[in-house]
């Protein structure tokens, strides 16, 4: 892989994803699979001003060792030192960045249940500090390749081609070219200006359909907006790119407004399995039923995780005409699945998708209709043949998705 080419992905991750600022601290999470890549991004930090860099790198395999050898009581301890590294996250404002290479199929044979109780207990210690951050510091998610994932894509190279030909992908997919940080600019820009359209409407609902079997109807919210592309922070108003890449436009739906079926169109990796062939029913705004092929118990597990498991927490509008998903590769990562087509996620929503966030309190937010859970799960539905019409609160009906793709 050329190094130029990665010196500009590393500089594009912080300057344009992370925005780090002068003084400021990064935590850096990644595996052990490239890093080479993970010291540019670090000393790219540097350069930027930054204050502090650390860098906490995970294993998979040994992740896979604690979940089948600790008890469930030692999983959901929340310990002190964790107490002191989340309040320093409170203090400074930490940016956060993640680089991911995950292998999708990394916690095969460990203990689901386990997993999710460990986690259902510690959620409560977390969520309190995660409140006072919503918002108002910079993260960014971005991937490296795995050997495992690389293998899991491109069976048939060796594990150097493998991992090559999936650098290649990322970097593509990422608009690393000649000037990546202008291309992002001109794409925030489009992003933006998609956002604009829907929002003068003020839809009531979005109704998709397609052949699979997806019929189904979710109610948005009064105060709701679309966004995409860049945000800004809370407070300090700096303005980031939370995943790169990114093709997505999406909005916070009104909890308890869902009616249908959704069929999903990729498989989705969660707690290191994959899902594959599932659907979704959803009555008053609920996931009343789900069917897989495989792993349909994690995918129940999933959706009782907390009270609101079963709720959407956004719906994201994406081109089946992408880029992502115009390389014909499945890749068994969110990331890029879910910036291939249209995605549903299920979980906490979006305090930001509300017109005027920043004057409502944590509690507001569940008032006001948005979901709350311990999850954000995303869950890819779109399709070759889906369309989607929004429909005003005067009833009157915008064509926005044809066959895939956008028809505004």
């Amino acid at each position: 892989m050329q190094t130029e080419r990665l010196k500009k992905y590393a500089e594009l991750i912080v300057k344009c994803g992370l925005n780090v600022q002068k003084g400021q601290e990064v935590n850096i999470r990644c595996g052990l699979d490239q890093p080479e890549f993970v010291a540019m991004v670090t000393e790219e930090c540097y350069k930027c001003g930054a204050d502090k860099v650390k860098v906490e790198w995970s294993y998979m395999p040994i992740s896979k060792i604690h979940y089948n050898y600790r008890s469930l009581e030692s999983l959901s301890e929340f310990t002190d030192i964790e107490k002191a590294e989340w309040q320093r996250k409170v203090d400074k404002l930490t940016c956060l960045l993640w680089l991911d290479s995950d292998d999708p199929d990394g916690l095969n044979g460990t203990d689901s249940e386990k997993i999710s109780k460990a986690n259902i207990a510690r959620y409560p210690f977390i969520k309190p500090y995660r409140d006072l951050l919503e918002n108002k510091y910079q993260w960014c998610i971005a991937s490296v390749p795995g050997r495992e994932w690389a293998r899991k894509i491109y069976p048939q190279l060796s594990d150097e081609e493998a991992v090559n030909e999936l650098w290649n992908n990322i970097l593509d997919c990422s608009r690393v070219d000649n000037d990546p940080i202008s291309a992002w600019e001109v794409h925030n820009k489009n992003l933006a200006s998609r956002c604009e359209f829907l929002n003068k409407y003020k839809f009531e609902k979005l109704e998709y359909k397609s052949s699979n079997g997806t019929d189904f109807t979710v109610g948005l919210n009064p105060l709701g907006i679309f966004m995409g592309g860049g945000e800004y922070t809370l407070g300090s108003n700096i303005y980031y790119n939370p995943n790169i890449p990114s093709e997505e436009v999406f909005t916070t739906p009104m909890r308890g407004i869902a009616e249908g079926k959704v069929v999903a169109t990729k498989p989705l990796s969660y707690q290191g399995k994959l899902i594959e062939d599932f659907s979704l029913e959803f009555k008053n705004g609920k996931v009343v039923k789900v069917q897989a092929k495989k792993n349909q118990d994690l995918l129940e597990k999933m959706v009782s995780m907390d009270e609101g498991a079963p709720y959407l927490g956004e719906c994201a509008l994406i081109a089946y005409d992408s880029p992502i998903n115009n390389t014909g590769i499945l890749f068994y990562n969110t990331l890029f699945d879910e910036n291939a087509s249209c995605h549903l996620a299920l979980g906490r929503g979006f305090n930001n998708c509300i017109e005027g966030y920043e004057k409502y309190s944590v509690e507001d937010f569940e008032k006001l209709g948005v979901n709350n859970s311990m999850i954000h799960v995303d869950f890819m539905i779109g399709s070759k043949d889906m369309s989607i019409t929004g429909v005003t609160k005067d009833g009157k009906r915008v064509s926005i998705f044809e066959n895939g793709n956008w028809a505004i």
